[in-house]
């Protein structure tokens, strides 16, 4: 007997792969629990359309990913903050700080998917990966610079 998954099940297969069963285990485990449907031509069709569907919307979100990916790796974001006398900074900068922004240059990337392991506290020039969806990652680069005094 062959059914479509319709969620992952352990040592069979993926949501959406076809695959063969014995009937019994098709017609009285997986079908009644939702796990999976019987492999009839309409199922198999709606199968196809869905991942033709899916396949599109990947694509077009890896080439969003892209363009902000280019966009991105050509940016250089600069920090002020405030330092003592012994060049040792007051507060920090973190993702969501670098994350803010973009967002004021018109970049939308969520702070999560900067990889800052940990927040920067030193003046410097700093080089910190971006994990875009789709798989696509860039580099952003960044300085932080003192602020003058008033």
């Amino acid at each position: 007997m062959q059914v479509i998954l319709t969620q992952n099940v352990e040592h069979l297969g993926d949501a959406g792969d076809l695959v063969t069963v014995k009937p019994g285990y098709g017609r009285n485990y997986l079908v009644p629990k939702g796990l999976a449907v019987s492999a009839t031509e309409r199922n198999i069709k709606r199968l196809e359309h869905q991942r033709r569907v899916i396949a599109m919307r990947i694509a077009k979100q890896q080439e969003e990913s892209q363009s902000l990916a280019a966009r991105l790796n050509g940016m250089i974001l600069q920090f002020e903050r405030r330092v003592g006398d012994d060049e040792r900074m007051f507060g920090s900068v973190t993702a969501r700080n670098i994350s803010e922004q973009l967002a004021v240059a018109g970049l939308v990337v969520d702070h999560r998917s900067i990889a800052l392991g940990e927040p920067v506290k030193a003046l410097g020039k700093y080089e910190v990966p971006v994990k875009l969806k789709g798989g696509v990652s860039a580099s952003l680069k960044f300085w932080v610079v003192s602020k003058d005094r008033d």
